[in-house]
């Protein structure tokens, strides 16, 4: 039998399933891709609570449904998403390292320059499902500091774990972590 976690978010109630992510870690995966009834809602609930922005960032590739949606919301003609490996189209991209929970090995998040230009001195909304040990979003912090951009803001769907504790952060709800018996490890 699979463990899984109900929650509420941004009115709707999702069974999260509950993964092991090392002998005495697991965490509750939340998939936003292919939700289009919960992306639709995530979007409109965080765009509430929203700081004013120029333009959105987020990185490649669970997070891209959600600020497409919140672009489509908001009426914003563009939005920028930090790619996991320089493509063929980005001249010169700007480079910043990342360590996800998720993630067995070190990632690249890669920015080219044309968009970078588009940022700089921009108010850049960050965005992403889950803010967990922070690494992605400092990742993409990096590369608004590489391309001149002003962070105005830092959005997730859910914190997790110590990551609900961080004040410069905006999110809808709480996510524990788990015990390996799919307990909520108390904070």
């Amino acid at each position: 039998m699979k463990l899984t976690h109900t929650m509420n978010i941004a009115g709707l109630q999702r069974d999260l399933p509950i993964c092991p992510v090392n002998d005495n870690l697991s965490i509750g995966a939340f998939i936003i891709l292919g939700d289009a009834e919960l992306t639709v809602a995530c979007a409109d609930a965080l765009l509430k609570i929203a700081p004013e922005y120029d333009y959105l960032l987020t990185s490649e590739a669970k997070s891209i449904p959600l600020i497409h949606e919140m672009a489509r919301q908001s009426g914003a003609k563009e939005y920028f998403v930090a790619r996991k490996g320089s493509k063929v189209y980005m001249t010169d991209p700007y480079v910043a390292t990342v360590n996800s929970i998720t993630t067995a090995r070190e990632q690249h998040l890669y920015l080219g320059r044309e968009d970078a230009e588009k940022l700089r001195g921009k108010r850049v909304l960050i965005v992403d499902d889950v803010i967990s040990t922070g690494d992605s979003l400092l990742a993409m912090e990096k590369l608004c500091e590489l391309a001149g951009a002003e962070i105005c803001g830092r959005m997730a769907i859910l914190a997790e774990g110590e990551a609900a504790d961080r004040k410069d952060i905006i999110f809808l709800e709480k996510l524990p972590l788990f015990n390996p018996d799919g307990s909520v490890i108390e904070d």
